[in-house]
């Protein structure tokens, strides 16, 4: 005789087993809350990408254009005794743009001249905590030149000073306020991301590599 195998075998677990209360579990707004920050900083750093890749366009038209003028100077000096009069001034000028250029693309790609003798020695909370610190300082001081560059711009529009091909002085000197700003928005992108990597940072798993 076939034993009758009973339907309701002990295999389940009991209604209440995982959750005794019987709370109705919402969604944690805290968890939410990630996922809403990381798609706020990835959609700056896509911009922050499109204005590094026109940052590279100019700096490399500008050079190209910088040698093409410096080489024909010399030329019409050297063969034709004479010269562009708006050369050496358009030269001083694109100098200017070319340097700051550059020094907003090595913000971008955090290639500044810094010294490093304690974040080496600390585990990966401490180095975040300098990190940040150190970005916030770069962060306030460019604030600072961002504000002293446009009342600059100010003063020399009241001014009315020219300069090459009679444009306004202030047209080219624009180029100071702006990349000012540009370092200011990426220092405090790069502090918003190391402060939101403080809170993913595990001290026990820097234990135990350190280990």
């Amino acid at each position: 005789m076939n034993p009758v195998r009973n339907s309701s075998r002990c295999d389940s677990k009991p209604s209440g087993a995982s959750n005794p209360a019987g709370m109705i579990l919402g969604p944690d707004p805290a968890a939410e809350q990630g996922p809403i920050i990381s798609n706020g900083v990835n959609r700056w750093e896509r911009v922050d990408g499109t204005i590094e890749r026109v940052e590279q366009t100019l700096l490399v038209t500008f050079l190209g254009f910088m040698i093409l003028i410096a080489f024909s100077q010399i030329v019409l000096r050297n063969f034709f005794f004479t010269g562009l009069d708006w050369g050496d001034s358009l030269l001083r000028n694109l100098v200017l743009w070319v340097g700051f250029i550059g020094a907003t693309l090595a913000t971008k790609e955090g290639r500044h001249i810094n010294i490093d003798i304690v974040s080496r020695w600390l585990p990966s909370l401490g180095k975040h905590i300098v990190t940040l610190i150190t970005h916030l300082f770069s962060f306030f001081v460019c604030c600072a030149l961002t504000y002293a560059a446009l009342k600059f711009i100010k003063n020399e529009v009241e001014m009315g000073n020219r300069t090459f091909l009679n444009i306004p002085a202030w047209v080219p000197e624009m180029i100071l306020p702006i990349t000012f700003g540009l370092m200011t928005f990426r220092f405090g992108l790069r502090s918003f991301k190391t402060l939101f990597g403080m809170g993913k940072a595990d001290p026990l798993r820097d234990r135990e590599k350190e280990t």
